[in-house]
């Protein structure tokens, strides 16, 4: 739950399958350059699109495949599902949980309490909240947050960005009510560089899917608070962030792993590929990475 996770897309068939060899050739090659952990089946890993079995199928086909400690998503609209996917993952080595309250009907706070709570009662793993207001329309407040943390799993959360981007405000309000040790990361890839300048222990990536290395020097510097070589990269990412605010993550970075030859995969449907004239743009920001 600290330094840098790497969350890549989970390439499926049109039926949602995995597609075995491809999912496992993304997974070592995170291994292979390094990354602090991988975690699967995020919101950039598809999770809301496939059946428990898939999830469960693409969980195995990571866990045999990793070099790094594996990260597991288990966010799903059922408690009883969540805690059947959180056994699951324990039973297959995963070394943690990632927990999204996914709703249809909106969740009232203790209602979302009872859910990590069951959830935890699954497993021994450690689990990391994961807040993210845009697709679940649920927002952790810091009292909740708070409650939360006595769980004995539950111990890092990933945060999204502040709207008034004080990461340092953010982050020593969260100190002050969570335990000692408990990891604040954050995701929204464009803003991560910022919290990790300004303390936090994480940085829960899409563009590490695809591109570790990068990602990795990128989280050395501004975790050491290097501010020379932070804005650096930044502005050798500042193509893919633009694309990613644009367009959604999700997509650009199905466009760019078959660019790069990682995957044959399209984003599940309903989704579309991304638009035909952000191409130049995405063939632009893989240059400014790979040059």
């Amino acid at each position: 739950m600290h330094g840098l996770s790497a969350f890549p897309i989970t390439p499926t068939d049109d039926d949602g399958n995995p597609i075995a060899a491809e999912l496992a050739g993304l997974i070592d090659r995170l291994g292979q350059a390094g990354v602090d952990s991988i975690g699967i089946l995020g919101s950039t890993g598809g999770y809301a699109y496939l059946t428990p079995d898939q999830r469960m199928r693409a969980t195995q086909i990571a866990l045999d495949a990793a070099q790094a400690p594996v990260i597991v998503g288990v966010g799903a609209l059922r408690s009883d599902v969540s805690a059947r996917l959180a056994r699951h993952a324990a039973d297959a080595g995963a070394a943690g949980l990632l927990l999204a309250p996914m709703s249809y009907t909106p969740l009232t706070e203790d209602e979302v309490f009872q859910h990590f709570r069951t959830v935890a009662g699954a497993s021994d793993l450690p689990i990391c909240i994961y807040n993210n207001p845009s697709t679940t329309h649920f927002s952790f407040s810091p009292e909740l947050l708070a409650r939360l943390a006595q769980l004995p799993q539950v111990s890092a959360v990933k945060m999204p960005l502040p709207a008034d981007d004080d990461f340092t405000g953010r982050i020593a309000e969260l100190r002050s009510l969570l335990p000692s040790g408990f990891a604040i990361g954050y995701s929204g890839d464009w803003g991560c560089a910022d919290a990790l300048l300004a303390g936090a222990d994480a940085w829960f990536s899409v563009a590490a899917g695809l591109w570790p290395e990068q990602s990795l020097a990128l989280t050395r510097a501004a975790m050491s608070g290097d501010h020379n070589p932070t804005q650096e990269w930044q502005a050798r990412f500042q193509t893919l962030w633009d694309l990613f605010i644009a367009h959604g993550s999700l997509r650009v970075v199905h466009a760019a792993a078959r660019i790069m030859g990682l995957t044959t995969a399209l984003p599940p449907r309903p989704l579309l590929p991304l638009p035909d004239d952000a191409m130049p743009r995405l063939g632009s920001a893989i240059d400014a990475l790979q040059g």
